[in-house]
């Protein structure tokens, strides 16, 4: 088995919350009388809280302190947080279930590389917190993707080096990152045809295929 370990994303790949994201956003440039769409809602994806906002402050006439900005954050955040209470394990594909059992099986060691800040409490949510040996999130990193220090934390917390490693990304930005990083890359969703992963995953389980 050439692979030792696998990063996994976690929003797109593990489980959906795009939609409480663009929600929580929506609201967010709402307050702030900012046209906000899913258009620009997809350039949100894989990278940072604070990065997000720059971008949605693109369309925003002035400036804005800092001080302005945290509060926006939190604003955004404390709505998201509020809708993931409803999440549970019902929210899960069993599909990605199995498989990570399977993995599991196999005696791989499986991260979480997810720029989330929220990706322990949305993993214990779902009832996987067991499957993952560690979790790289957003709490960790100074650098948010498409900058691999997110999967090269993953890597270093379970004595992997990037090459033992395959990076499971659904958005451009982490397949950028896996690259950046030495990683192989498998992209599914949005990703799947980023000429820059090395592998195509129609559904979840088609990991099951790479890792023999």
């Amino acid at each position: 088995m050439k692979y030792k370990g696998i990063i996994f994303d976690l929003d797109g790949v593990i489980c959906s919350t795009d939609d409480y994201h663009y929600e929580a956003w929506q609201k967010a440039a709402d307050s702030l009388g900012i046209y906000f769409d899913k258009v620009i809602n997809n350039r949100l994806r894989g990278v940072s809280r604070a990065e997000s906002l720059e971008i949605i402050l693109e369309r925003h006439d002035g400036t804005m302190s800092e001080e302005k900005k945290q509060e926006v954050l939190k604003y955004k955040n404390d709505i998201y947080l509020e809708l993931l209470q409803g999440m549970s394990e019902k929210d899960l594909d069993p599909k990605v279930k199995s498989t990570l059992e399977t993995l599991k099986a196999k005696g791989l060691k499986l991260t979480i590389g997810s720029s989330s800040k929220n990706a322990r409490p949305i993993l214990n949510k779902l009832g996987l917190g067991e499957f993952f040996h560690d979790i790289s999130d957003g709490t960790m990193i100074q650098r948010s993707k498409p900058h691999p220090e997110v999967f090269l934390i993953a890597a270093s917390l379970v004595g992997l080096t990037p090459q033992e490693n395959l990076v499971i990304e659904d958005a451009h930005a982490g397949v950028e990152a896996a690259h950046a990083g030495g990683f192989d890359c498998a992209a599914i969703g949005d990703a799947i045809d980023n000429p820059l992963a090395k592998f195509k995953l129609n559904e979840f389980s088609d990991i099951l295929k790479i890792i023999e």
